[in-house]
């Protein structure tokens, strides 16, 4: 399969947008119109449950990985740098999902799928800044635009044998992921992020923090 090929398949599987598929499948609803508005996985957890949120975000995890695996899996080897091109292509899928108008998460989970087959250490380490930082604060976004400025350091020390680009990708994604959380940096300036609940189908909460 062509490079482009691959980079297209790898961008048509992040725009799967489980939240909202799972949201009319389950209970009916387009999770858009919910809580915070947001695609993602904590707005399916804070809106429908854990029985939702949950499974959006093992598979929002799982298209990022299998995505960013698409080259290896065909038996593509060169150049090097695809399996990059296709993590950027699933994370830039999970938020501008071609199946859902271009509206879709946050792209930490998908993110976090293709840093599991890129830089496994390094993803180790940011998940561990993640579930600390959530577990200290229950807000979502801080735990995430952390995790994320945590990712250029831990590939730097940690994954010596990651693809080479790949410092310069995670420079790029731990400011693209700031960047898709702006609103929530600026109502927690403001004193307005809200911590993370598990709420029931049908019941919106308060704006809140979103993957």
């Amino acid at each position: 399969m062509p490079v482009f090929g691959l980079a297209v398949a790898a961008y048509l599987l992040g725009s799967i947008p489980t939240s909202l598929w799972l949201g009319r499948l389950l209970h009916g609803v387009d999770l858009r119109t919910l809580g915070s508005g947001n695609a993602g996985g904590t707005n399916a957890l804070r809106v429908l449950g854990w029985r939702v949120g949950l499974p959006v975000m093992v598979v929002d995890v799982g298209k990022g990985s299998l995505a960013t695996a698409l080259p290896a899996l065909v038996g593509v080897s060169d150049p090097g740098w695809l399996p990059l091109a296709c993590a950027v292509a699933a994370v830039l899928g999970h938020v501008f999902p071609v199946f859902a108008r271009f509206r879709g998460g946050k792209g930490v989970a998908t993110g976090a799928g293709a840093l599991i087959v890129l830089a496994p250490l390094a993803a180790l380490a940011c998940a561990m800044v993640w579930g600390l930082v959530v577990a200290a604060t229950r807000i979502v976004s801080v735990a995430s635009v952390l995790a994320a400025l945590t990712l250029p350091f831990a590939v730097g020390w940690l994954d010596g044998r990651a693809p080479r680009g790949l410092l310069v990708l995670s420079v790029g994604l731990a400011l693209f992921v700031a960047w898709t959380h702006r609103g929530n940096l600026r109502r927690l300036l403001r004193g307005e992020e809200k911590p993370i609940t598990v709420g029931r189908a049908g019941s919106p909460p308060a704006d809140g923090a979103d993957h």
